[in-house]
């Protein structure tokens, strides 16, 4: 099994780079996963982290880029709940690296 090391602690991730145990997140891992895949991560990162975590939280399943620009939309706004927004964001696919960065599993239909 594959880690990163966060705060000098071993924190084990699966073959894509999620967490094995959600409860192992807390904010320097969303960093430091981020710093692996060269994101910098600003306020309207966080943003959609928080959203994804509370989200998660409520509904025990991480969203679909479909699911997440209407909720997203819905919550923080049309200008932030679009793909093109989160594409910015999280270049590698709002839902997979936005979920991966939240400590959230993958969302189901994703590939």
């Amino acid at each position: 099994m594959a880690t990163i090391t966060v705060d000098g602690k071993e924190i084990e991730v699966d073959e894509e780079g999620y967490l094995v145990n959600l409860s192992d997140w807390f904010p320097a891992v969303a960093e430091e996963m981020a710093k692996i895949d060269e994101v910098e991560l600003g306020e309207d990162h966080w943003d959609i982290i928080n959203f994804l975590r509370e989200y998660y939280e409520e509904y025990q399943i991480a969203p679909a880029v479909r699911v997440l620009t209407k909720a997203v939309a819905k919550k923080l706004g049309k200008e932030k709940g679009n793909s093109k927004y989160l594409y910015e964001l999280f270049p590698y696919g709002p839902g997979k690296q936005a979920c991966k960065f939240a400590g959230l599993p993958k969302p189901t239909g994703c590939v």
